[in-house]
């Protein structure tokens, strides 16, 4: 079994990157791989604030397919996703290695910005990931885990309902980037999530798998954009996702996250999806109280590992 391994390189490498994600998921489950909105956005803060001619590694078969993919995102953080008929072939222990040697350059080219423990996951139910992790220096940290929960898209869907004095709508044109970014920074800052410029959001909106309908916004009459959610689509299994979710600290406790989360999921149904998932942190009861109330139910978690030094 010949592999070749190579850095990225153009959006055809996002692309196949993407279906690499959607091919496997069809031939496991809802867990084992990614949601490409979720990768899309993990790829999106590389894209913000390192290089990802750098920090993202692939493989391909000797046909010229890909196969596999590593990435060094910052904090420091480390992912990998391998199709099933490659896994624990030689890639995961090809791609940590890559990872740990590259970050011991960054670490000894900016100490204070890379100093953290390197960080991975693993979903609770994917044991082969945790040993793997496990044998290789990692630990549950026990400080942060999310729940995947996930809702049918086969029964009707309420009619989002809405203050007064506010429009649920689609993101306008590339030119409503600067207010789409300014309300992101003010719900996600400081974490590295939220540090997204006006530019990078324009930016985020040329990615492959974004769709602007999907983009939906709470408008206040002043123009405003209030609250937001970003959904994310998977044609080949009929899926859908719920993204960065946020409201604006001025506009909150006025139904307008939930509004606009009942719109995008009746876009996502129109679309053909058959199902939606969506993540949020363990310790998030108020987000996961307002899931459950649109129809999510918990189905697993994602849990933090630490590579002990």
């Amino acid at each position: 079994m010949k592999l070749t391994s190579r850095f990225y390189e153009t959006e055809q490498d996002l692309q196949q990157m993407q279906e690499l994600l959607m091919e496997a998921r069809s031939r496991t489950d809802d867990w084992r791989y990614m949601h490409i909105g979720e990768f899309t956005f993990r790829f999106f803060m590389v894209f913000c604030h390192l290089n990802p001619q750098e920090h993202i590694r692939l493989w391909h078969d000797a046909k010229g397919k890909l196969v596999g993919y590593a990435i060094l995102g910052a904090d420091p953080y480390f992912d990998w996703q391998v199709a099933p008929e490659y896994e624990w072939s030689g890639i995961e222990t090809e791609a940590l290695a890559w990872a740990e040697t590259c970050l011991a350059k960054l670490r000894q080219r900016d100490a204070a910005q890379w100093s953290g423990a390197l960080a991975s996951g693993a979903r609770q139910d994917n044991g082969r990931r945790r040993v793997f992790l496990g044998q290789h220096g990692f630990r549950y940290s026990g400080e942060f885990a999310e729940v995947n929960m996930l809702r049918k898209l086969t029964e009707p869907i309420p009619e989002p309902a809405v203050a007064t004095g506010f429009q649920i709508r689609t993101m306008a044109e590339i030119s409503e980037a600067p207010k789409r970014a300014a309300a992101h920074r003010e719900v996600w800052q400081p974490w590295t999530d939220g540090n997204i410029s006006d530019e990078q959001y324009a930016s985020f909106m040329q990615l492959p798998a974004y769709q602007r309908d999907l983009d939906v916004v709470a408008v206040a009459a002043d123009g405003a954009i209030a609250a937001f959610v970003v959904g994310w689509l998977d044609p080949v299994n009929r899926i859908g996702e719920v993204g960065e979710v946020g409201t604006v600290t001025a506009y909150r406790h006025q139904g307008l996250m939930r509004a606009a989360l009942f719109e995008v999921l009746r876009r996502m149904q129109a679309r053909g999806m058959e199902r939606a998932c969506v993540s949020t942190g363990v310790s998030n009861i108020p987000a996961i109280r307002l899931y459950e109330s649109a129809g999510f139910e918990i189905m697993n978690q994602y849990l933090d590992y630490i590579k002990i030094e």
